[in-house]
């Protein structure tokens, strides 16, 4: 990010209107799948008409669609964020273990990144589905409430997780969800002193999960590896118990292998 900031010294470097359309793209999600223009300009701060010139010419792109009132974003989206993902080495290194690992404990397992205050799928093995919303690569989900999230954050020091906290949309997703930054920070603090993360039923009821850092040979965390199953499974006490070896075992693999 710094080098891209000085390559960019000069006005004329900034298109601006290149800028404008990422930001009405991002303004689409898992729980905002279908978007006004009024809706699109109070997410992103744009005055109506620039949405909707915007809005408008992803339509003509083919990266939206309008039913005369909603906007919807078209599969074509998935070129623009696909390719990046499968360019990553990532996913491909990490693939063949979650799959063995899945298969193994019956369960699902999934790898992602921190991005800002989100994590994002890159990677997944399921056996079963166990959110309401499908989980994929490009998938995203709050970092604060997630199992893969406060074990990435935790990853960073404290002054730059507490930023993204601060940040972060904390508003409940369910009754178990944690919605005081202070009480937060504190779970992050666990996370750094116990080396993994169990979540219960915070970001979507009937789901648990219990997540570990990815570090690579240098020994910096690139990324949170997790299992998720129902919560009728098991209880959330259990799944240090059941879960932490086999997910050791995969952490250890994967530190000798990844660069």
């Amino acid at each position: 990010m710094l080098l891209l900031v000085r390559m960019m010294n000069k006005p004329t470097d900034y298109v601006a209107s290149l800028a404008k359309g990422l930001q009405v793209i991002e303004c689409f999600g898992a729980e905002t799948p279908r978007l006004t223009i009024t809706d699109v300009a109070k997410r992103t701060g744009l005055d109506r008409a620039t949405a909707r010139r915007c809005l408008l010419t992803l339509c003509q792109l083919g990266y939206a669609e309008f039913d005369g009132k909603f906007f919807t974003p078209t599969p074509r989206v998935l070129r623009l964020g696909m390719g990046s993902l499968a360019s990553l080495p990532l996913p491909q290194m990490v693939q063949p273990w979650l799959d063995q690992l899945s298969d193994q404990i019956g369960e699902s397992a999934s790898v992602s990144i921190l991005d800002e205050t989100e994590i994002v799928y890159l990677a997944r093995a399921a056996q079963r589905r166990v959110m309401s919303i499908g989980l994929m690569p490009g998938s995203r989900l709050p970092a604060h409430c997630t199992s893969m999230g406060r074990v990435l954050l935790a990853a960073l020091p404290e002054a730059e997780a507490r930023i993204l906290i601060d940040r972060a949309d904390l508003s409940p997703r369910t009754a178990h969800s944690l919605t005081d930054p202070e009480e937060i920070m504190k779970r992050i603090a666990e996370v750094q002193h116990d080396g993994y993360c169990v979540i219960d039923q915070e970001v979507e009821v009937g789901l648990r999960s219990i997540a570990v850092p990815l570090m690579n040979v240098h020994g910096r965390v690139v990324a949170a590896l997790n299992i998720g199953l129902a919560a009728t499974q098991a209880k959330a006490v259990d799944l240090v118990e059941m879960f932490q070896e086999p997910l050791v075992k995969v952490q250890s693999g994967l530190k000798r292998v990844l660069a």
